[in-house]
């Protein structure tokens, strides 16, 4: 067949592609049995996204391993009643026992809570700092090599971290430090990847499923973590396993995940040209200069910023601090303490997995905008957890009715994911990336507070009114987060999103392209 009569079969099957839209993905699902490129796309990052959480989490269980409790208790003068009187349990500290009177070894290391705050904040203060500017630099150079180089920096250092703890405080937080500064580019770099790969039809639950890979990571680290530490290699067992399969995950990304659908040599030409009209891409037109001041002036945008916020204070405080809180107050041991903290992050999983369908289900009724879906689903995933951590404030020393409120307002907190978390997507697919960059960098500013506060509030002997004020606080800025986002959100694409040049885009849709397949 000769060149020209190759390139006319080509703009014929183009076309008859184009025009059989609908049929595309009846043939899709035919052929590849639901399973594409951009669904195995999808798995690396939730793969991803699972590993970050484990990696950021593994600390908040390991610590209740590594601190010496009994020295601490022991050299507290606090006259205050203590937690253990409180709650009419009396433990002792020579045997240092858990409710199910088996005793449990302290660990070496006499921190008190609020270094324990720095130290598990520290990870959040690497973080933070990669946001930005590895959100500008993927969009001009690419997400791939800036996500699976950062996540290998991560891994590498998470198995440094037992020696740096011997070495001395300050050589733990410059590990956990340099983990951070590895784990910046995973939230950016995926939502411009989600941007790329996923259509707008498929958004809400692919992009739930791959940012529900928080919580498994977490459902795996505390439970997996509290088995470790009782191992015959101790804690540092936590951070040498979860190392090393953190690195066996970036190889494979780096090998297996392109930049895009049409970087892809291995994918399925139908699905590539049914994504590339979803998207409506236009593959060779020049990456348009960032609209800052219109972002700088969107409500929309600072309404996402808020949210995010919000529900990183909030959920930091559970994430780093329920360990701990299970251990003080309620005395679990930490084997049941790694399990019983897992729990709200399970039903969180569960949850924005079922609400992400719910969310693309009421997308196709008339009647339900983007908008007003994004206000709803929202909602429901940061007040329930804000009620749920009131609920939690008074119910003292019942841990089988704290265990149950936590798990049903965090697995509530699962909605976030089909909220404002992809509400980048809706209103500027163009700069997803680059808008989730300063949102994740200004929520994990607050998120890194967190522990800080907690730790700060809860020093000396713990007891059930401080964490109180710790639960409460939460309640309050999860709560106030959420009304601005009700109130000033909008799942609309905004007008600043807008290609430049309109005559350029309108010209490359109308006209038939030269599809060269792959060698």
């Amino acid at each position: 067949m000769g060149r020209n009569s190759r390139n006319s079969y080509l703009n014929t099957r183009y076309t008859n592609v184009l025009l059989r839209q609908d049929d595309t993905v009846a043939e899709l699902k035919k052929k590849r049995g639901w399973f594409g490129t951009r669904h195995m796309v999808t798995f690396m990052l939730f793969l991803g996204m699972a590993n970050a959480y484990i990696m950021r989490t593994n600390m908040s269980v390991a610590i209740v391993a590594m601190v010496n409790h009994t020295a601490l208790g022991g050299s507290s003068h606090d006259t205050s009643l203590s937690v253990d009187d409180e709650c009419g349990v009396i433990a002792e500290n020579t045997t240092n026992e858990g409710p199910t009177g088996k005793s449990e070894l302290d660990g070496e290391y006499p921190w008190p809570t609020d270094i324990q705050g720095y130290v598990l904040s520290s990870f959040f203060y690497g973080y933070v700092i990669t946001q930005i500017p590895f959100g500008i630099l993927a969009k001009r150079y690419g997400n791939i090599y800036f996500l699976g180089v950062g996540m290998l920096i991560n891994s590498l250092f998470g198995l440094l971290v037992p020696v740096s703890a011997r070495m001395g405080i300050w050589w733990l937080i410059a590990v956990r430090f340099i983990q951070g500064l590895g784990e910046g580019p995973i939230v950016p770099c995926t939502h411009a990847l989600l941007a790329k790969w996923i259509p707008p039809n498929e958004r809400s639950r692919m992009g739930a499923f791959v940012y529900a890979g928080a919580q498994f990571g977490t459902v795996i680290s505390m439970p997996l973590s509290g088995l470790l530490s009782e191992c015959r290699f101790g804690w540092p067992s936590i951070f040498y396993v979860f190392g090393t399969v953190g690195t066996i995950w970036c190889v494979f990304f780096l090998l297996m995940v392109r930049e895009d659908p049409q970087s892809d040599r291995k994918i399925n030409v139908e699905e590539r040209l049914y994504i590339q009209k979803e998207l409506g891409s236009k593959a060779g037109l020049p990456i348009p200069p960032i609209p800052w001041t219109s972002i700088l002036k969107s409500l929309p945008f600072y309404a996402i910023l808020l949210a995010h916020m919000g529900h990183n204070y909030g959920y930091e405080t559970l994430m780093t601090e329920l360990p701990t809180y299970m251990k003080q107050v309620h005395h679990f041991s930490i084997k049941d303490n790694g399990v019983l903290s897992a729990l709200p992050y399970l039903a969180m999983w569960i949850f924005s997995i079922f609400i992400s369908h719910v969310a693309d289900y009421l997308l196709t009724k008339p009647y339900f905008t983007h908008t007003i879906v994004r206000k709803l689903i929202n909602a429901i995933g940061q007040y329930g957890p804000a009620i749920a951590l009131v609920a939690v404030a008074f119910t003292g020393c019942d841990r089988w009715l704290t265990v149950g409120i936590l798990t049903v307002g965090v697995g509530l907190n699962g909605g976030i994911y089909s909220g404002f978390k992809v509400n980048h997507l809706d209103i500027s697919p163009q700069y997803a990336g680059i808008l989730m960059s300063f949102t994740n960098c200004m929520a994990n500013l607050a998120g890194l507070l967190a522990p800080i506060y907690a730790g700060h509030v809860v020093v000396g002997t713990p007891s059930i009114a401080k964490w109180r004020t710790v639960f409460i606080t939460a309640a309050s800025v999860y709560a106030c987060c959420c009304t601005f986002f009700v109130f000033f959100a909008s799942g609309e694409r905004q007008a600043w999103d807008q290609p430049p040049d309109e005559a350029i885009s309108k010209r490359e849709n109308d006209r038939p392209e030269v599809i060269t397949t792959p060698a």
